[in-house]
């Protein structure tokens, strides 16, 4: 497939106008018809009280019920709190059915859709958005998600285009970072985290710039960067789970073990989709009781979501395939593939399929993960191991060297396994 284009330049015009931006922002001078979104400057939890307080006065108001959904989304992404999905979906389903037209609405269900791995679901509501409204930018940022995910990178590139020349924002520089980060262009996803920062309304949108920042500092290897970034944005929103999770991954990267643990513990009591890597720290320190629990609790927590139709087979597949039952892993991971062919669908089926013993077949889809060129550290780890089992030796210590030059501690398990290899023992995989 033909790789995405440069966003670089695009970039670069979005960057150097300031004051296009100051208008296209929230309480700029060219909204249009556009419902007020939660005011600048105050966070979701304020606004959804007000918004709360507003409704039980004024409850055939969609426009506030639409808002009111989009708060939830934003509380979801900040805490990891999967619980408001439900929230938000009451509150754009109620909408709707005041004001079937509702753009807003119809937007917040795409986004929705998307945040539940419901990529699909995401492109219709986002394409449905999109023949009613095709001026309300936020529509785009649905659609480039859901395409980036269903693995179709041209038309997630175009709409990414789209919004930038529409509205460029937060949500589209944020953007613009991922895309470049899986291209493997950090330099760029930097610069565009960076103007993302600089203009975040509120301290939740500032947090959350700034564990992006951590995570492309830690997915390069630099874990005191890592750490730095993610204090920062603990400081503006304490409580922010990812920025825990990360912290913690880069303070055990450092030795400082304890801290890791008591960050591990304090971001799973907020949002349990961090229990794997928590279990996959403490079985690698030997704590094999306290891994099995970790890993119940995921187990659990998957069940319970699997009963409500929002079962993660990307999340069970990874799981299975490392800590479970690769022929499980496998059937879940084929059926993830059929919905959506990303890079990181590609990776996870392929070493599944390399966990089943089915070596040959695996390296087809690790070579499908490296298509947009990006330095991955698990994706060529996997692919070493691949390649090892295929008793292409040259081929394995070359992958295996470079997932450890990109990031010497990208899994407590994987990394120490890695060393292992290119060292000549044997070990368990």
């Amino acid at each position: 497939m033909t790789r995405i284009r440069r966003l670089l330049p695009l970039l670069a015009c979005a960057l150097l106008g300031g004051a296009l931006l100051a208008l296209f922002a929230p309480g700029g001078l060219l909204r249009g018809n556009e419902p007020p979104p939660p005011p600048a400057g105050r966070s979701p939890e304020a606004y959804i009280d007000l918004a709360q307080e507003h409704l039980r006065r004024h409850p055939d108001d969609a426009a506030t019920w639409a808002s009111l959904g989009h708060a939830y989304l934003e509380q979801a992404r900040g805490s990891g709190d999967t619980a408001y999905h439900g929230k938000a979906q009451g509150a754009f389903e109620r909408s709707l059915r005041l004001s079937p037209g509702d753009i807003d609405a119809v937007i917040g269900m795409g986004a929705l859709a998307n945040a539940r791995h419901d990529f699909a679901g995401g492109l219709r509501w986002g394409s449905r958005a999109r023949a009613a409204a095709p001026y309300r930018w936020p529509l785009y940022g649905v659609l480039t998600d859901a395409y980036l995910e269903l693995g179709d990178y041209e038309r997630a590139e175009a709409s990414l285009r789209r919004m930038l020349d529409g509205r460029p924002d937060l949500a589209s520089f944020t953007r613009v970072a991922h895309v470049e980060h899986l291209r493997g262009h950090d330099d760029r996803a930097r610069l565009a985290l960076v103007r993302a920062r600089e203009i975040a309304a509120n301290s939740v949108e500032y947090a959350f710039c700034l564990w992006q920042l951590g995570e492309l500092a830690w997915s390069s290897g630099d874990a005191r960067g890592a750490v730095a970034a993610y204090d920062q944005a603990l400081a503006a929103s304490p409580q922010h789970a990812p920025s825990l999770a990360g912290r913690g991954r880069a303070l055990a990267a450092l030795g400082r073990t304890a801290e890791a643990l008591r960050d591990y513990a304090a971001a799973v009591a907020r949002a349990p989709s961090y229990v794997v890597e928590y279990g996959e720290l403490l079985e690698h320190l030997g704590d094999r009781a306290g891994a099995g629990r970790q890993y119940a609790v995921f187990a659990a927590q998957e069940k319970l979501l699997a009963a409500r139709g929002v079962g993660d087979d990307l999340a069970v597949g990874r799981f299975e395939a490392d800590h479970g039952d690769p022929a499980v892993a496998v059937r879940r991971l084929r059926a993830e593939w059929k919905r959506r062919q990303s890079v990181e669908v590609a990776d996870a089926l392929g070493w599944a399929l390399h966990r089943a013993g089915r070596h040959a077949e695996a390296a087809t889809y690790a070579e499908r993960a490296a298509r947009l060129g990006g330095r991955n550290a698990l994706f060529a780890y996997h692919r070493g191991e691949i390649e090892r089992a295929l008793g292409h030796r040259d081929a394995a210590h070359a992958y295996l060297t470079e997932a450890l030059s990109i990031n010497p501690h990208f899994s407590p398990l994987g990394a120490a396994r890695a060393r292992a290899a290119l060292a000549g023992s044997a070990h368990p995989v």
